[in-house]
């Protein structure tokens, strides 16, 4: 017969070992369904819910706002749940402050130049091994995903419209870039030089928003002229 305790912790790990896998899926795919949360980890519908409920009381997960309806389809769109600030602050965000002391020492001695000059610099390094050569904007845009998740930013992207967006679902360095938006602005920086067209950069952890997000437009190909 199990020990009461030994059986009892043995509860409580596998209950964090869900509940981290749930904020994983926060992270990466989030705005997510609960119903999605289920299918990809095996969870009943109860289960997703005490969970869910559990990061919701604690402040950090939240719905999120509904799409604007498209069309008049039937019934309600189900809700989409989605991690808070707190919930991003609580994946761990290492030496921070150290981080902020060293930025602040940086400007002191270098001025803006030395901070604007750390901050491509720092990108350059994330996208060395992007090569654009050859190939068209959207397969460049997943490379560029592909290089930040190597990075711990939980990248992707999506095809919208006539264009790509590039989407980071966490940001490691979100809260040294609240006081440094130079970090945010050499990135933009960084993919209109390696897509060779301009982006809009529509949202930002650092700002307060759910996850970065840089609209790419994919213009149409060129007609040859006729003979």
């Amino acid at each position: 017969m199990a020990h009461p305790a030994r059986a009892a912790g043995g509860r409580d790990t596998h209950e964090g070992q869900t509940r981290a896998a749930i904020v994983q899926l926060l992270v990466e795919h989030g705005p997510i369904t609960a119903p999605e949360i289920g299918e990809q980890l095996g969870l009943s519908a109860a289960g997703v819910r005490r969970h869910l409920d559990a990061l919701i009381d604690a402040g950090e997960a939240e719905a999120a706002a509904p799409p604007r309806r498209q069309g008049r389809g039937r019934g309600r769109p189900a809700r989409r749940f989605q991690l808070t600030a707190v919930g991003r602050a609580r994946l761990g965000h290492s030496y921070d402050d150290l981080a902020t002391a060293a930025m602040r020492h940086l400007r002191e001695i270098g001025g803006e130049a030395a901070i604007e000059d750390f901050a491509r610099r720092r990108v350059q390094s994330i996208l060395s091994g992007v090569d654009p050569a050859g190939q068209d904007v959207e397969t460049v845009a997943e490379e560029i995903a592909d290089s930040f998740s190597e990075s711990g930013f939980a990248a992707s992207t999506r095809r919208v419209g006539t264009g790509v967006q590039i989407c980071q679902h966490h940001c490691p360095v979100s809260h040294v870039a609240e006081q440094f938006p130079e970090l945010c602005e050499a990135e933009e920086e960084a993919f209109v030089e390696i897509l060779g067209t301009h982006v809009q950069r529509l949202a930002t952890i650092a700002n307060g928003d759910a996850f970065c997000t840089t609209h790419v437009p994919i213009l149409p190909a060129k007609e040859p002229p006729s003979s």
